[in-house]
């Protein structure tokens, strides 16, 4: 049985994760208990899933032009995605989202970064036909 194709069009991410006992109240400083970098971006999250299950997975996206986009691009790889129609961005960090985790909850903050650059256009300025 041939393996299906899937191209993905979305966001990559770095995410941030930060756990502490509680949130700090506004202008206060707290002391974390632990902290983590994992690639993430519910695009880059999808693909990864797809390719986890079997499909011939393509991603489509832009990091930016950092350490942090070169560590999410090799993530991909290493999941078996083709990374060929993953853009590079000179104006635009690569996007991140602060996680703080506390008591069963969280609270996310995105910085879109190059996700920004995301658009239909993207698909012509690849050369991928969507």
């Amino acid at each position: 049985m041939k393996k299906p194709a899937i191209t993905v069009v979305g966001s990559l991410n770095m995410d941030l994760l930060t756990t502490a006992s509680r949130i700090p109240d506004q202008g206060e400083t707290n002391f974390g208990e632990s902290f983590s970098m994992k690639p993430g971006g519910k695009g880059a999250n999808q693909a990864v899933a797809a390719a986890r299950l079997g499909a011939d997975v393509s991603l489509i996206g832009k990091v930016g032009n950092d350490s942090i986009g070169e560590q999410l691009i090799q993530h991909m790889k290493q999941e078996n995605i083709n990374t060929e129609f993953i853009g590079s961005s000179n104006t635009q960090a690569t996007g991140v989202a602060n996680i703080l985790l506390t008591n069963k909850d969280n609270r996310i903050m995105v910085i879109s970064g190059a996700n920004k650059e995301v658009t239909p256009d993207l698909c012509t300025l690849l050369k991928k036909n969507c």
